[in-house]
């Protein structure tokens, strides 16, 4: 019997699971320790992505995004569970209204990897899914809001939902006459570019809302052939590409860094829409940049670049109705 199962799922299935493979792949020492921070947040690397760090090098910059390491077993009083206080914007299960004019839908828990500085990896997705079946009361919700304007799918990755999922999704989105745009955070054209396959593209060009796609890379050595032809496809099909970055201590804390990550984008058509400031999940004290070396860094790289190409700098705070500038 023939395999039905799509190519990107198959090959989502073949990544990491555990550090210790990952840094077998590399040829890197693994550690004799059990990694106790791995029973806390699992490993999940696509071996694409795995493919794009540096052999032998512990501090490869794809590398120190998404090995557990015991710094994260450490507390920090200002670092919490829930940094963006969430569970008080999450009326209805797997809705977030925190914006006026737009709702975001927390589609899926799993991504395709798992980045050690997620402000969402304590995020109790299990207690918050609805269910295959279950999104009509968040339907109806966006449908009683004329106010709803925009929807925004998230997660974990919404692109980890099969084609059917989205379809009947997008099929009951289009049908609120209020909206007009659907955006997908989305890291996967970044990390599984298999997944924007001839299929998934069909199907979002027939959604007939506005779409815009923000991807989320963090350096630009994460930009290689395949991830400039899977936003090549989704360029194709109208959507709007943007990039949204985490400033992360020993990766891309550096303006000259920045601005090569900024000329790779928009070299695969993706327009640098922020950065942002770590927010203080509690795990991930250990990436963090002070603020002031931040408005450095963003002032260097304002001298780097055209203006089209900066990222606004931001940080996101609990209960605030807009995303903060922070400026140089």
């Amino acid at each position: 019997m023939r395999d039905s199962t799509p190519c990107w799922q198959k090959i989502l299935a073949q990544g990491f699971a555990f550090a210790s493979e990952l840094l077998d792949f590399l040829k890197l020492p693994v550690p004799a320790e059990t990694n106790h921070a791995e029973r806390q947040f699992k490993t999940r690397v696509p071996r694409g992505f795995a493919a794009l760090m540096r052999p032998g090098d512990r501090y490869d910059p794809l590398l120190l995004q998404v090995l557990a390491v015991d710094d994260e077993l450490q507390s920090r009083p200002d670092f919490s569970i829930d940094p963006l206080a969430e569970s008080l914007v999450n009326p209805i299960k797997g809705l977030i209204h925190k914006y006026h004019g737009r709702v975001l839908l927390t589609l899926t828990g799993a991504c395709a990897i798992n980045c050690r500085y997620c402000f969402r990896r304590h995020f109790p997705y299990q207690e918050n899914n609805p269910g295959r079946n279950g999104w009509q009361p968040a339907l109806d919700y966006i449908a009683s809001d004329p106010s709803i304007h925009e929807v925004i799918l998230s997660g974990g990755d919404p692109l980890l939902a099969t084609d059917k999922v989205l379809a009947s999704l997008f099929e009951q989105l289009a049908a609120i006459p209020h909206l007009r745009i659907l955006r997908i955070h989305s890291r996967i054209p970044v990390v599984l570019p298999e997944r924007i396959n001839p299929d998934f593209t069909a199907l979002l060009a027939s959604m007939p809302l506005q779409k815009v796609i923000v991807l989320h890379s963090n350096h630009p050595q994460e930009l290689d052939e395949r991830v400039l032809q899977a936003c090549a496809s989704l360029r194709d099909i109208g959507c709007q590409l943007l990039n949204q970055s985490v400033l992360l201590a020993g990766i891309n804390d550096d303006a000259y860094v920045l601005a090569q990550l900024s000329e790779r984008l928009f070299a695969c058509g993706v327009l640098p829409y922020y950065l942002h400031l770590l927010d203080k999940v509690q795990g991930a004290a250990h990436f963090e940049v002070p603020t002031a070396k931040a408005q450095v860094i963003f002032q260097q790289l304002q001298a780097l670049l055209p203006g089209y190409l900066v990222p606004r700098l931001a940080r996101e705070q609990a209960g605030k109705k807009n995303k903060t500038l922070v400026y140089a």
